[in-house]
């Protein structure tokens, strides 16, 4: 949007050179457009795009997980062999936690 809002301002800039005066409003225009274009990209788009990027993962992992449980107990695997695969999907720092929960 910024990029958009830029070239509008630099169309209107380019439109009005013979008038001197309104060479530097419309200048404004343009670069105020692009400071709020990085702002917004920087502040709010790019931290909710990595959020959504996170929690999609995050979903397609248990999604994985649930899909291997039921398909691992269907086949009537010893649960000590269905702990050690299903464990693979978990970080170390998981693992660890789990581990020290079974005791």
């Amino acid at each position: 949007m910024g990029l958009i809002g830029t070239l509008v301002g630099l169309v209107q800039m380019l439109s009005q050179l013979d008038d001197i005066s309104t060479l530097g409003p419309a200048m404004a225009v343009a670069l105020l457009t692009t400071l709020y274009g990085a702002m917004i990209a920087n502040l709010i788009a790019v931290p909710l795009a990595d959020k959504i990027r996170e929690r999609a993962a995050r979903d397609q992992r248990n999604r994985q997980i649930i899909k291997d449980s039921v398909n691992l107990l269907y086949q009537r695997q010893d649960p000590q062999l269905v702990n050690e695969i299903l464990s693979t999907y978990l970080t170390p720092v998981e693992q660890e936690r789990l581990f020290d929960e079974e005791g």
